[in-house]
């Protein structure tokens, strides 16, 4: 018997576009409504064409979902995410970094418990993540991230007080740091240091270091770890959405994998 799933996402930017875009034609995942901010519906109407509700809140879909799909930040988990748990409706989510915000992971942990639901964080732009978590089961020594982007991949955020971004002319460091404080600072370009340390020994002891590089095309990821299980390196170098230069292709395709890893009978 093949299974279907219902779902609801948050946003309409590009990430959400994108998953919407590869998810169209399969008729086992149905889209029951996209969540909007009320400041941005015409937009999203817009966008969602007719082919589903555009709501403010999760009550306002008529029919309850199997998945909240979030895909519009930090933001939008924060006001949505305990909602939909509470409510008994599983979130997956690639905004790790919001867990950085005081009290968050308890809000989310009691409204998950309350509602006999889960919320899963996907590995989004990085790999590795598996390894992460099976080394921590043995104990690790130090873990350190490396995040470096083109300039224009670090536009409207926290790097801009520290270098002329559209003038750089050699590799910036504009943050160097625990990985909370670069998921506080850096809520649209940092989820990737919150997951690293939510998968192995803490926000609070993975080392950060966030670059600005006027020599590179591509985001490029660097994990470094150490502990009983050995060591660890892994690099990767990925391509931003074609429509958001400060958004990763691979963290959209993670949502879109794990949407077909709900409707299939092999799970990886």
């Amino acid at each position: 018997m093949e299974k279907h799933i219902s779902i609801v996402v948050l946003g309409y930017g590009p990430i959400a576009r994108y998953v919407i875009d590869q998810i169209s034609d399969e008729p086992r995942i149905r889209i029951l409504a996209l969540v909007s901010r009320k400041s941005s519906i015409r937009k999203a109407q817009q966008f969602a064409n007719d082919q589903f509700p555009i709501v403010t809140t999760i009550n306002e879909v008529s029919t309850k979902p199997d998945i909240v799909v979030d895909c519009s930040g930090h933001s939008g988990l924060t006001e949505h995410g305990p909602v939909a748990l509470k409510t008994g409706i599983n979130v997956i989510s690639i905004s790790t970094g919001a867990l950085a915000n005081p009290g968050f992971l308890d809000q989310l942990e009691i409204n998950a418990k309350a509602g006999e639901s889960t919320i899963k964080f996907l590995s989004g732009a990085v790999g590795g993540i598996d390894c992460l978590l099976a080394a921590n089961i043995g104990g690790m020594d130090e873990v350190r991230y490396v995040g470096r982007k083109p300039p224009h991949g670090w536009t409207d955020s926290y790097a801009e007080q520290f270098c002329d971004l559209e003038n750089l002319q050699q590799p910036f460091v504009h943050f160097a740091g625990t990985a909370r404080e670069a998921a506080r600072l850096y809520p649209a370009n940092a989820n990737v240091a919150a997951t690293i340390a939510l998968a192995s020994i803490g926000l609070d002891y993975v080392t950060v270091e966030l670059i600005a590089d006027p020599g590179i095309l591509r985001n490029i990821h660097q994990i470094e770890a150490t502990g009983k299980f050995g060591t660890m390196k892994f690099h990767i170098e990925g391509n931003p959405l074609e429509t958001n230069p400060k958004s990763s292709a691979l963290a959209a395709m993670s949502i879109v994998q794990e949407l077909r890893q709900q409707i299939s009978s092999l799970r990886f």
